[in-house]
């Protein structure tokens, strides 16, 4: 994403240089925020048309089916494993996986920053979390919870958070330059870890299909956000022209 980004602006400038009498050295990297925020903006647009679709039949229907056909599965061993998952997806699992991650960052990859810019996209997305819940104020399923809960039902927290700090992680791995096998084995097992998290919050009950598609849409909103404002601030620390 980087070195595209990079390339993008290098051909945008060359071009501007012949085009134009007098060139700007701001422009291109405004027309990169531009396209940023385009992104952001289509994600936002798409959490705010779910969102306007909660208190609907046809929605209310869709939530009931998947959940029926999800829970119909239900076995101890099944239960288990989705229990660990979500415990995977809550505040003690994100501080062994950062810990584990700030160790690696340290001893193999030698860049400590990326532990800090995994730190604030979940941070950023567990703030925006609580804020969206209160505001949408969506009660809980009302069927039987497998474990315990204390908060609102929509965005989905976990998978709002698992979406921006495991698909942050997916995308370090995929610029990491590590093995071609092990970086799709990683990314595999990240989008998997992804998934699952999402899937138990329906499977043990205490969150509705739709609340985890919005806790998705927001979580990668903050990936495809964070990701550019990365890329563009190390952009400008290494453009000898700024």
């Amino acid at each position: 994403m980087k070195q595209s980004l990079f390339t993008f602006i290098k051909k945008l400038r060359e071009f501007l240089e012949k085009k134009l009498h007098q060139y700007n050295t701001t422009l291109p990297y405004v027309i990169t925020v531009v396209v940023a925020l385009i992104l952001v903006v289509g994600g936002i647009n798409l959490f705010i048309e779910l969102t306007d679709t909660l208190k609907t039949e046809t929605l209310a229907m869709y939530d009931t089916q998947i959940t029926d056909y999800i829970i119909s599965y239900r076995t101890p061993a099944l239960t288990k494993y989705f229990i660990f998952m979500t415990d995977v997806g809550d505040f003690h699992g994100y501080l062994i996986v950062l810990a584990i991650f700030l160790l690696l960052s340290l001893l193999v990859f030698r860049r400590w920053k990326y532990v800090v810019q995994a730190t604030l996209v979940l941070g950023l997305a567990t703030v925006s979390n609580m804020m969206l819940k209160r505001f949408i104020d969506r009660a809980r399923p009302g069927i039987e919870h497998l474990v315990s809960v204390e908060t609102l039902s929509y965005p989905s927290g976990h998978a709002m958070s698992a979406m921006a700090f495991y698909g942050f992680l997916m995308f370090l791995m995929y610029k990491f330059n590590i093995q071609k096998v092990a970086k799709v084995l990683l990314m595999f097992l990240l989008a998997l870890i992804i998934l699952s998290i999402g899937i138990s919050r329906i499977y043990l009950g205490v969150h509705f299909p739709s609340d985890i598609a919005g806790g998705f849409i927001a979580g990668a909103i903050w990936v495809i956000f964070c990701v550019l404002v990365f890329d563009l601030i190390e952009l400008f620390r290494r453009d000898p022209k700024t």
